[in-house]
């Protein structure tokens, strides 16, 4: 399933799919080559605190705006270098307890000035249990479309 925003190609600019809404420098910036996603993607807004792995004390909430299998997109309030280990606790619907996982930053793109960033982060080591209720919710909500 697609998110409601998709990277322009080189990573230049974004589309909204949402009617009425182009953002600048996305002119004929859509990818249209084959998805090569490893698993399926929902959109869909969990609650998420996070912080660099080796911060203890600097813990911020935020929500995501795409989850899968193997990671997921986040707003936050920073840009992260490529590579930087995020510690994750993220509360999905079908485990009433918070799913605590470490991730590696893959991009963080500036959306408003030093505000706004979306940060694709890819899971790192995740136990089966965990592994579980990520599938149960990414299945349950393409279900739904």
């Amino acid at each position: 399933m697609a998110s409601a925003f998709e990277w322009g190609s080189k990573g230049r600019g974004f589309k909204s799919h949402l009617p009425d809404k182009t953002f600048e420098g996305d002119s004929e910036m859509k990818y249209e080559g084959p998805d090569r996603r490893k698993f399926p993607r929902i959109i869909g807004r969990f609650i998420v605190s996070y912080r660099i792995l080796d911060e203890a004390d600097n813990v911020d909430i935020s929500q995501t705006k795409n989850v899968c299998l193997g990671g997921m997109l986040l707003t936050t309030n920073r840009k992260f270098a490529p590579g930087t280990k995020i510690a994750l606790e993220i509360r999905l619907p079908f485990d009433p307890n918070p799913i605590m996982l470490i991730a590696k930053v893959l991009e963080s793109k500036e959306i408003s000035s030093n505000l706004i960033y979306d940060t694709r982060l890819m899971f790192l080591d995740v136990d089966e249990r965990h592994r579980k209720v990520i599938n149960e919710t990414v299945d349950y909500y393409s279900k739904r479309g």
